[in-house]
C-alpha cells in the first residue's frame, strides 16, 4: 500500500485474516487505525483478527471502542455477546443479545440464544423433559450428549448451559453447549 490516505488497508487486512495471517492483519489494522481513527470497519476487521489470534480480550477492547462511538452497532454487539458466551459471562451475553434482538428484530439466530440464556437452564414446561430436568439428577454431560445425539438440541443447550453455569472452569461442558447452540439455531434455520 502506498498511498497514506487510502483506506484499503481494512479489505487488505480482512484477505489477511481470512487465510490465517492474522498477525500481519492486525499489523495492518493497527497501523491503519492511526491514521483513521474512527473507521468501523477496520476495528472490527482487527477485533475478528485478535479473536482469530486467540485473544479475546484484545478483540472486545476493539468492540468496545466501536460501541462507545456507534452503541448502535448490530455486528459488535452479536460479537461481543459471542466471546462473553464463550467464555461463560452469561449476563454479559445475554445484555449484549438483548440490544441485538432491540436494533435488529429480524435476527432469529441472536434471539434463540438470548431465549436459550434468558430461561438459566430450565427447561419449558412443554419439553419431554422438563420433569427430569427440573432438579440436578440428570443435568449430566451424558445426558446432555444423549439429547444431542437424538436431536434434543434445546434440552441439550440447557443441561450444558446448567453445567457450564455450575462449573465455569468445565470447558468440555461449554464446548458441547456451543455445539448444541449451533444445532438448535440450524434446527430452527432449516437445511
Amino acid at each position: 500500500m502506498r498511498d497514506p490516505t487510502s483506506l484499503a488497508f481494512a479489505p487488505l487486512a480482512d484477505a489477511y485474516r481470512k487465510v490465517g495471517r492474522t498477525r500481519e492483519a492486525i499489523n495492518l489494522c493497527r497501523e491503519g487505525l492511526a491514521r483513521f481513527q474512527h473507521y468501523t470497519t477496520a476495528r472490527l476487521i482487527l477485533a475478528k483478527a485478535h479473536l482469530d489470534d486467540g485473544n479475546p480480550e484484545a478483540a472486545l477492547a476493539e468492540l468496545g471502542v466501536i460501541l462507545q462511538a456507534s452503541p448502535r452497532d448490530v455486528q459488535a454487539h452479536r460479537m461481543a455477546a459471542e466471546i462473553h458466551r464463550k467464555a461463560g459471562r452469561w449476563e454479559e451475553a445475554r445484555q449484549h443479545l438483548e440490544r441485538v434482538v432491540k436494533l435488529d428484530a429480524t435476527d432469529r439466530e441472536s434471539r434463540l440464544l438470548l431465549d436459550a440464556l434468558g430461561a438459566e437452564g430450565r427447561a419449558e414446561a412443554a419439553s419431554p423433559l422438563s420433569r427430569v430436568l427440573a432438579d440436578d439428577t440428570f443435568v449430566t454431560a451424558s445426558m446432555g450428549t444423549l439429547c444431542l445425539e437424538q436431536g434434543l438440541a434445546d434440552d441439550a443447550a440447557l443441561i450444558f448451559l446448567r453445567l457450564s453455569r455450575k462449573n465455569p472452569g468445565d470447558m468440555q461442558a461449554r464446548a458441547r453447549l456451543e455445539e448444541a447452540l449451533r444445532a438448535k439455531t440450524q434446527k430452527r434455520k432449516g437445511p
